[in-house]
């Protein structure tokens, strides 16, 4: 099993990306005192991770510096299944709760509970994360006009299309 993370009030919190468009690796990141602890994460998690974060601290993105770059090493621990995000008010931060990817049996049922993550920052942080988070996204591969689908430099075989011609950038 996994090892499993508790860093109530973090100094370094970002997401980032190793690698070329299309075949790039995302990662969130954070350090407390001398622990650092990276976790791979999915381009759609960054995503979706930083559409909510960014409704959520409105106020608080333009005073929110950028975000930091990927401290090295960037070695993940153990990739991200599920992710929740929690609103405490009473500390005034967010904290960010991952959860490793789980062993699944043939009907889809967990077989063991994976580790857990549990990453606590100010409201600023995790506003600077929420930024930095859409601007790897948005710096990605085009996306196909007709299906959503990213595009490579030769095109794609789009499946709106039927194969009858190939969306190209």
């Amino acid at each position: 099993m996994s090892s499993s993370f508790d860093l109530p009030s973090v100094q370094h919190l970002t997401v980032g990306a190793v690698g070329e468009p299309g075949h790039r690796t995302f990662y969130l990141q954070a350090r407390q005192d001398a622990q650092l602890v990276t976790l791979k994460i999915e381009k759609q998690q960054v995503r979706v991770l930083a559409e909510r974060l960014l409704e959520l601290l409105r106020e608080t993105l333009a005073i929110a510096p950028p975000a930091p770059e990927l401290a090295e090493p960037v070695l993940a621990e153990w990739p991200i299944g599920a992710l929740r995000i929690l609103d405490d008010r009473d500390g005034d931060q967010i904290v960010l709760m991952a959860e490793e990817v789980a062993d699944v049996d043939e009907e889809g049922e967990p077989l063991a509970t994976g580790a857990l993550a549990r990453f606590g920052a100010t409201r600023t942080q995790v506003a600077a994360l929420a930024r930095r988070g859409m601007e790897l996204v948005e710096a990605g591969r085009p996306l196909c006009p007709l299906c959503g689908f990213p595009l490579d430099s030769e095109g794609h075989a789009c499946p709106r299309t039927n194969g009858n011609r190939s969306p190209t950038l």
